[in-house]
This record gives C-alpha cells, sequence and structure tokens, in this order.
C-alpha cells in the first residue's frame, strides 16, 4: 500500500463509518462491558435485527464508553440526530431496543438515564470537564476493524513522518511537545527517544509496557481494548525516529480481550502493508511481536520487563546503564507505557504546539485516570493537566455514594500517597502531586470515604507490594515485610508506641535503599497516611479503636436501649452469639460475635451499632 491508496481508503472507510441511512449501534464491549453482559446483548440486538428483516443497521462492538457505572452501553447513532445512549441493557431491553427504536423509530426512554430526561451520556456531569485525546476513538469504532481506524486519520500520522520528515526530525518534534511518560515516572518521552536515537547499533527496539499492575488501575488496558491501532502506529513511529525495525507489545496475560484485540490489529496492518516490510513504499521496515506478562507488578519496572522479554525472571538491575544505551539484549531500547503512545500519533497530525495549548507549562497534554472506589461515578476519565481533584471528585465524580464524607482520594497506587481535603484545589500535574506527598503513577484514582479506616488501606497497599516484590533486594524483600507486620500488629490492637517510631525508620532506609522504584516508593501509602491521619494510627495504638469501625479485632457490635425486641438479628447471626426474648431488648455475646455486621444490616431499628 502507498500513500494515495491509503488516502483512497480513508475516503472509502469514512463513506462506511458516516451515518447516511439507517442507523449504527454501538455497544460498548470492552471488560467491563463484557462483565456486565455486553456480548449477550450485541447476540440480542443482531438476531432480533436480522428476524425483522432490518436493513442498513450496522451493529458495532466498540472498546469501553467511559461510565462503568452504566454497563452494559447501547448507543444509536442516525444521521441529523444526537446519538441516543440506553444503559444497563440485557437482552429484554435489547429486543425492545430493535423492535422500537431501530424498527419503528421510537425511542424507548425508560432505558434512557433517568427515565429519557438525558437522551445521551454527552449531556451528563461526567463527561464535562474532560477532553479526549488518547480515548478520542475509545467506544466509537469497531477495534477490531482497520477501517474504522483509518476513516478517523488512521496511520496518516505514520505516512507524514515517513514521506515529510527525517528521522531527526521526528524526535525533535516529539521533544517539543513536552509530552512526559505517562506510566509514571513522567520521563520526557522526547528526550528518551534522542537517546537512543544517538547511539549507533545494528538492531534497535522499541516497546510497549502494558504490564499495568496497580490496584484499581485499568487505563491502558481500555485503550488497548478500544484503539489497538492507535499504539501500534505510535511504535512504528517511534521505531522511525530512533532507527528501530522491531517491538513488542508486553501484555499482561490477565488482559485477553486486548490480546485478542491486538493480535487482530497486527494481522490486518501487515495484510495493508501498515506493518513489515517497505510501509507505504518508504523503505522504512517495522514489525511487532506480542509478549506475555504473567502478572507479576515488577515487570512493569523497565528492567524488570526486558530480562522477562529475554525470558529471564523479571526483576529490576541497577541503573546505569540505561535502556536507551543497552536495553533488550544489550541493544538500544525505548520502553513507552500504552497512553505515552496512544498521545504520540495525535501529536503527529496536528503538531506540538496544538498539544501544549492544553496541559499545563510542565505536564503539557491530558491525563487518563481510572476513578473508582467510593464515589458516585466511577469509570475512566481524560482530563486536561492543570484541571484540580475537586472538579475531578465533585464536578466529574459527583462526590462519594449515599451523602458519605469525602477522606481521601490514592493516586499512584501502591507507589502514590492520600491527598486529602486540605490539598483537593492542587492543580493535577506532575510536579504538583508529588509536591502534596502523591504522585501521578499510571493513572490509578481510588476514593476513600469517611466509613474507611487509613492505617486499613495503607496495610491494603503494603501487602500488594510485598506480594509483588521480585525478592532481589533486601530493603525491599525484608523491609516492607517488616512495615506490613507491624501494620497488622496495629490492626489488631497490639500496636506499641515503638511500632510508630519503628515504621519511620524502616520507610526511611527503604526508601533510600532499594534497587528500583518499586521498593523506593513502597513506603508511600504508611507515610502519606500516617502524616495526614496521624490520630488515627494514634487510636488504634493508645486507645485500642478503630475510629472507622473497620479494624474487627478494634470494635465491638453492641444492642442500644432502642432495640424492640424483633428477633430479626438472632435469625441472621450466623454464629449464635444474641440472645433475647421477643419484645425485649437483647444481647450480643462478645466472646462469640465475629462482627460480620449481619445483624447490623437486618436491624430495622438502628439499634445495633459498632463501637
Amino acid at each position: 500500500m502507498n500513500i494515495n491508496e491509503l488516502n483512497e481508503l480513508k475516503g472509502k472507510a469514512l463513506k462506511d463509518l458516516t451515518v447516511s441511512e439507517g442507523y449504527r449501534v454501538v455497544v460498548g464491549a470492552a471488560s467491563c462491558g463484557i462483565a456486565a453482559g455486553a456480548k449477550t446483548v450485541l447476540a440480542t440486538l443482531q438476531k432480533e435485527a436480522d428476524a425483522k428483516g432490518l436493513k442498513n443497521i450496522n451493529i458495532v462492538p466498540a472498546g469501553c464508553i467511559g461510565m462503568c457505572v452504566y454497563e452494559p452501553i447501547v448507543e444509536v447513532f442516525a444521521p441529523g440526530q444526537d446519538k441516543v445512549t440506553y444503559i444497563n441493557v440485557d437482552a429484554e431491553k435489547a429486543a425492545k431496543i430493535v423492535a422500537e427504536h431501530l424498527a419503528k423509530g421510537n425511542q424507548v426512554p425508560e432505558y434512557m438515564i433517568k427515565d429519557g430526561a438525558v437522551r445521551n451520556l454527552n449531556e451528563i456531569q461526567f463527561y464535562q470537564k474532560q477532553k479526549r485525546v488518547v480515548l478520542k476513538n475509545c467506544g466509537y469504532i469497531n477495534p477490531e476493524d482497520i477501517n474504522d481506524y483509518i476513516a478517523l486519520d488512521g496511520y496518516q500520522a505514520l505516512a507524514k513522518v515517513l514521506t515529510t520528515m527525517t528521522s531527526e526530525e521526528t524526535v525533535e518534534l516529539m521533544k517539543a511537545s513536552g509530552l512526559r511518560g505517562r506510566g509514571g515516572a513522567g520521563f520526557p518521552t522526547g528526550m528518551k527517544w534522542s537517546f537512543a536515537a544517538k547511539n549507533v547499533a545494528d538492531q534497535k527496539y522499541i516497546i510497549c509496557n502494558a504490564d499495568e499492575g496497580d490496584p484499581g488501575a485499568f487505563m491502558d488496558r481500555s485503550v488497548l481494548e478500544g484503539d489497538p491501532h492507535a499504539v501500534l502506529e505510535a511504535m512504528a513511529i517511534g521505531g522511525y525516529a530512533i532507527g528501530a525495525t522491531k517491538g513488542f507489545l508486553y501484555v499482561r496475560a490477565e488482559y485477553p480481550v486486548a490480546v485478542h484485540r491486538l493480535k487482530i490489529a497486527i494481522k490486518q496492518a501487515k495484510e495493508l502493508g501498515l506493518m513489515g516490510k517497505n510501509i507505504l513504499g518508504s523503505g522504512f521496515d517495522f514489525d511487532v511481536d506480542i509478549r506475555l506478562g504473567a502478572g507479576a507488578f515488577v515487570c512493569g519496572e523497565e528492567t524488570a520487563l526486558i530480562a522477562s522479554i529475554e525470558g529471564k525472571r523479571g526483576m529490576s538491575r541497577n541503573k546505569p546503564p540505561f535502556p536507551a544505551n543497552k536495553g533488550l539484549w544489550g541493544k538500544p531500547t525505548v520502553i513507552n507505557n500504552v497512553e505515552t503512545l496512544a498521545n504520540i500519533p495525535q501529536i503527529y497530525l496536528h503538531g506540538a504546539e496544538w498539544f501544549k495549548s492544553f496541559g499545563t507549562e510542565k505536564s503539557a497534554g491530558t491525563k487518563v485516570f481510572a476513578l473508582g472506589g467510593k464515589i458516585n461515578n466511577t469509570g475512566l476519565v481524560e482530563i486536561p493537566m492543570g484541571i484540580t481533584l475537586r472538579e475531578v471528585i465533585y464536578d466529574i465524580g459527583e462526590g462519594c455514594p449515599n451523602g458519605k464524607a469525602f477522606k481521601a482520594v490514592q493516586t499512584g497506587g501502591p507507589s502514590g500517597g492520600c491527598i486529602t481535603t486540605a490539598d483537593l484545589d492542587t492543580p493535577i500535574d506532575f510536579d504538583n502531586l508529588v509536591a502534596v506527598g502523591s504522585m501521578m503513577g499510571s493513572g490509578g484514582m481510588i476514593v476513600v470515604d469517611e466509613d474507611n479506616c487509613m492505617v486499613d488501606i495503607a496495610r491494603f497497599f503494603l501487602d500488594f507490594t510485598v506480594d509483588e516484590s521480585c525478592g532481589k533486594c533486601t530493603p525491599c524483600r525484608e523491609g516492607t515485610r517488616r512495615m506490613l507486620e507491624i501494620l497488622d500488629k496495629i490492626t489488631l490492637g497490639k500496636g506499641t508506641p515503638k511500632d510508630l517510631e519503628t515504621l519511620d525508620e524502616l520507610a526511611a532506609n527503604i526508601r533510600l535503599t532499594s534497587l528500583c522504584a518499586l521498593g523506593q516508593t513502597a513506603p508511600n501509602p504508611v507515610l502519606s497516611t500516617m502524616k495526614h491521619f496521624k490520630d488515627e494510627y494514634e487510636a488504634h495504638v493508645f486507645d485500642k479503636k478503630c475510629p472507622a469501625g473497620v479494624c474487627q479485632a478494634l470494635l465491638s457490635i453492641v444492642i442500644t436501649d432502642d432495640c424492640k425486641g424483633c428477633t430479626k438479628c438472632v435469625k441472621v447471626c450466623p454464629v449464635d452469639a444474641i440472645t433475647g426474648k421477643v419484645k425485649e431488648k437483647h444481647v450480643i455475646d462478645d466472646s462469640k460475635c465475629i462482627k460480620c455486621g449481619a445483624c447490623i444490616d437486618a436491624c430495622s431499628f438502628k439499634a445495633i451499632i459498632k463501637k
């Protein structure tokens, strides 16, 4: 395929993608949608449309549309009309959507947001402050059809680079854009490329790091499932820039949908001559292979990732040498994560100044976050850098459910820290989050409310780190385990004032002496929660109480004088710890009680409380 043929294909694909008559029906079929039943919805829509002999109905499986709470989501596009969004669709609803909307043109308001008061997702608050660059195509195109991608300027950036720019110019434009790595460290992408480009070698490599392992993070997975060709195109551009002819996609095996769609995308790109030998007649060769990771969090660290691709145990090594000088099989290697790569085609299409026109001076562009935890609007969020945490939590996320008070937000996963109400007006960028004691990380954003215990939150993240430590260096292997033992001791009500001092000492040593960033940042959740919620630690240690009522060893469940003796609590207690006569106050035997909370849920009079 040459440039002219690519442009001809784009025109035809755009005509097919544009709804000139009939309907285009898009179903969110990323992992979240599939888990909620999207495959059944897709099958029902197609079956019912075929049974009714409906023509000009294009039913499309797409990637993540963004609003997890509404999955499965079905969006209907018709010429000259705003799209219509149906939420929480099942087989029965899908059949009625076909029978009424697609067959008769009658929309079904009761399946929309607020019974039709909101006709499509674009109208809701969740999307108002977002700016989609990375997620531009996700939730709209069919990720298993390269024509959909080509219709929306797919591979035009690669064509532009190969036909109008030298490798040096390609690197310089990336440097000018100010794009920083979205994998966590925020290192300038153009600078990384320039280091590798300067090295002379018989072979160089581009690696896409898709070993997304932070608890609660699903940004990279969603991009790969919704727009795989954007990543492939970016890898080819990066290969041209540094002189690499080979790329590897390192994807965790727990992402089967992403892997499946990547395989299809690579096959389609090769068939059209957009991957492989002499791409677009330019003389440039570039090929990509997939390597599956076994789920080790440490393999998100670039030297451990390289070791894994080489067939070795995934363990970090000392730097320097850095991968750009000596990486995969000792050759110059550039490693970029999925989100970083997904920005790249847009930068080369629209220019460096365009990309810098949103974001902040030192953090250009947008950032994708997986917004989860105790938040009303969970989902995938892409915001311009510089927006405040308050805007994300309250304007996009619409606060905590059930009227609960916001307590903190954990950014950066197990390597980050918690940010409290005092810093909610902090503009989100790489440097500002570090300044308030956290970090950007890959983009996990977990909200906790008044019912969460911050000691338990710190213990959760540290437990994850201990489990994921590769074990190569003593500070991380042994130090984090000792910290976890202390936190376990504190949550069991056996902590001492000396334990708090020891946590500080261990944290300082681990941060200074661990081999890689996993170990160096492992103490962050503990240090952050100790700084902002010292009173909770002290309550656990000195008063032997968990203020949030989470740590079971430190709480009692009691029946108050409001008890009416209805016996509901007796019936649900799994260990027969509650006794009492009908219409008389009941009592709980604390020696038998396992603090499961079943009695609290069962009580109609709110007479049972944690204390």
